[in-house]
């Protein structure tokens, strides 16, 4: 297969000047140890991948790079993303809850100047990032693949890219700046500059950021970070046609069957405990005894499709870790992989064909027709709602709920120089905001408190840095809310506590529900009406929490993405 050419080429609501990166080396941070002793840093976020969809979570799908890396290194099983892949990624890079650098849904058109509030969708310019302290702590940064955190009126252009990856502290960029793109012929952007799409045949995304990461990394006279975020496995699903029929024959027995199938893997792997409960199906998704003949082939090929991506994206994954080794970087590179949300849900029970996101789509019978097509670039396909139901098991829902089939992730992280029980699993409690502080540990160094007189922006995040050595490691969190689109969720220890919201409809009418992970890891059993007490001291933790870190705490929006095509099938309609 041919690959493509390696081209290297905000007070707490006070909008600030976003700083240029010379005016921030050298600010804030800890003292940092000697450069031999830092390592490389590897963040690499998948996209749309749901906490059974990989091999060392339970999945049937091939994996074998990735599952090395948790041989390696550990797997954490209580980790939360914010369901969303704007949110999370904002919080991802910040160390900051979502709400309080004012990303609490995807990019905006265009942000309202006078909107200062949780929903203007642009990071204000005092919440440094990442890449920022890193930077001033003497790394070379590199951001690879999907930023998905600007206005979409941006176009790099000077006085509209303030919120592009370069102004955001990395020293290079090369990926896409939206939401999603096609795999083949992709709109690809390097540093501020928009390039040709790809028309090379076997050309596809996956290889080329993996070649782009691959020579990030020879430069060897400074520790890199570089920020990996791959377009797999986000619509439209699009592999070479070989990884797909690796899958032949292993999705016809259906959804329900895969689901039941990877809980078990997981409860007998010690994934979840053994006292877990699987859910029922999700109300609305249609049982694949129900299904025709037809349809059980089409919708079989989907997913057997959307396997053949992430084992795609696992090979490519499997060179960067192979061009580590064979430069003696492996051992001392930190690697950390997760899911940015839960499986998506937003192509309904039928699916999409072709044309991302548009409701004409081909019948069945042409489906049928037309099925060597899918994967392929005549086709910008996603798969059945029901497949995410199993790409999460064994939570309740998927992308953009606030049940943990939206918020759980698989979370792997590893470090053979440090972590010495590789293929062990951690079961402390990891939220998105804790990553950055945790390698900004690693890195000796931490998120400025000031930068040129500005005070930053507080950070939410904690590392958990002490996990890495000890699965006897003290738990550095124990409560964190959420909140999309009013809907919400608050954890505090083993305790859960979720409200759905109707758009439009008074918030104090909204249903809440109460489960005891201890006993309940997949939230089967609500206790809402057995302990009216312990879900109101939910209720009101949840308020303190949100009044903390969110302004306003609830409204309603961000809700315009109910309307908006990419995600309206995915909003959540029905009660449960």
């Amino acid at each position: 297969m041919k690959r493509s050419l390696a081209a290297l080429a905000v007070g707490t609501m006070l909008l600030t000047p976003i700083g240029a990166m010379p005016a921030l080396a050298g600010a804030g941070g800890a003292s940092r140890p000697a450069p031999a002793q830092r390592p490389n840093i590897i963040l690499i976020v998948l996209d749309d991948v749901g906490f059974s969809d990989l091999g060392a979570f339970g999945s049937e799908i091939r994996t074998p790079n990735i599952d090395a890396l948790a041989r390696d290194g550990l797997r954490y099983n209580r980790f939360d993303s914010k369901a969303v892949c704007t949110a999370t990624r904002a919080a991802l890079l910040t160390g900051r809850n979502n709400q309080t650098v004012r990303m609490a849904d995807l990019p905006a058109e265009r942000p309202d100047p006078t909107n200062m509030t949780k929903d203007r969708d642009e990071l204000p310019g005092n919440a440094q990032t990442l890449a920022q302290a890193l930077h001033a702590a003497g790394y070379a940064t590199h951001a690879i693949g999907k930023w998905h955190l600007a206005p979409e009126f941006e176009d790099g252009t000077p006085g509209k890219n303030a919120s592009w990856p370069l102004q955001r502290g990395f020293d290079d960029y090369y990926g896409f700046i939206s939401g999603w793109t096609d795999q083949y012929h992709p709109a690809l952007i390097r540093g501020n500059q928009p390039l040709p799409k790809p028309d090379t045949p076997g050309y596809h995304l996956s290889e080329d950021l993996i070649d782009h990461a691959i020579g990030s990394l020879s430069d060897t006279t400074r520790p890199n970070f570089v920020y990996l975020a791959l377009g797999a496995a986000h619509a439209p699903i699009q592999v070479p046609t070989a990884y797909s029929d690796h899958y032949a024959g292993v999705y016809e027995k259906g959804w329900d069957a895969i689901r039941r199938e990877r809980f078990e893997r997981l409860k007998a792997n010690g994934l979840i405990p053994a006292n877990t409960v699987l859910p029922p199906a999700n109300p609305g998704d249609r049982a694949w005894a129900s299904l025709t003949d037809d349809e059980k082939l089409v919708f079989a090929r989907f997913m057997a499709v959307y396997a053949g991506f992430i084992e795609h994206a696992d090979v490519q994954i499997g060179r960067l870790v192979a061009a580590l080794k064979q430069r003696g970087q492996y051992d001392n590179t930190l690697i950390v992989l997760l899911s940015d949300n839960g499986a998506a849900s937003e192509a309904g029970q039928t699916g999409s064909f072709e044309g991302m996101y548009r409701h004409n789509q081909p019948s069945i019978a042409e489906m049928k027709a037309r099925l060597s097509e899918l994967g392929t670039d005549k086709t910008e396909a996603e798969y059945q709602r029901p497949w995410a139901m199993a790409g999460v098991s064994p939570f309740r829902r998927y992308k953009v709920w606030p049940y943990l089939g939206g918020v759980r992730t698989p979370l792997i992280v590893s470090w053979p120089r440090v972590i010495h029980d590789g293929g062990a699993i951690r079961h402390q409690y990891v939220d998105t905001v804790d990553i950055a502080p945790m390698l900004l540990d690693v890195a000796g160094t931490r998120f400025a408190a000031r930068i040129d007189g500005v005070r930053q922006i507080p950070v939410a995040g904690h590392s958990f840095r002490a996990s890495l050595a000890s699965g006897a490691a003290r738990e550095t969190r124990t409560v964190q809310f959420f909140e999309l689109r009013g809907n919400r969720a608050i954890t505090s220890g083993n305790w859960r506590a979720v409200a759905m919201h109707r758009i439009g409809s008074d918030f104090t009418t909204d249903q809440w529900e109460l489960f005891d992970l201890s006993k309940d890891p997949a939230e089967a059993r609500d206790l809402s009406r057995e302990m009216p007490k312990k879900l109101a001291e939910m209720q009101a933790l949840w308020w303190r929490e949100a009044r903390k870190y969110s302004n306003p705490p609830l409204g309603e929006a961000a809700a315009r993405f109910q309307q908006r095509a990419p995600l309206q099938d995915a909003f959540p309609k029905e009660k449960n």
